[in-house]
């Protein structure tokens, strides 16, 4: 029975051969439309990607200039603080009475008959 082979015979007719063109076309069409499928995935992957990429990236950015913004903060608090005490300061030096007993306590300025004596502020240990 090998020798039976079950052989079809292809019909050469108008019909066929259109219907063989017809099936040749769809499978060209399905192909191309694969192709465009992937190429069209491919090219959204990549966007996607990108978009991916810039926002961490961004995020970066942005936790640095927050990092950055507090350290000025705090930076312009003391500078703040130091401004106010300056200007105290020069306000007290305005202050002739201020003037003279910083010099008294500092320089050993002394009125006229006056003795300065001084006083070690601890007491030695023997």
């Amino acid at each position: 029975m090998s020798s039976n082979k079950e052989t079809v015979a292809k019909l050469n007719s108008n019909y066929t051969q259109q219907y063989d063109v017809y099936i040749q076309r769809q499978k060209r069409k399905k192909q191309r439309l694969v192709r465009r499928l992937v190429l069209f995935s491919i090219v959204v992957a990549i966007a996607i990607g990108g978009i991916a990429a810039y926002h961490v990236k961004q995020r970066t950015v942005h936790a640095e200039k927050v990092e950055q913004y507090e350290q000025m903060e705090k930076e312009l608090s003391v500078l703040k603080n130091k401004e106010e005490d300056l200007k105290e300061e020069i306000s007290l030096l305005k202050d002739e009475d201020y003037v003279l007993e910083i010099a008294r306590t500092n320089y050993f300025f002394s009125k006229d008959g006056e003795l300065i004596f001084k006083i070690p502020e601890k007491s030695p240990s023997y």
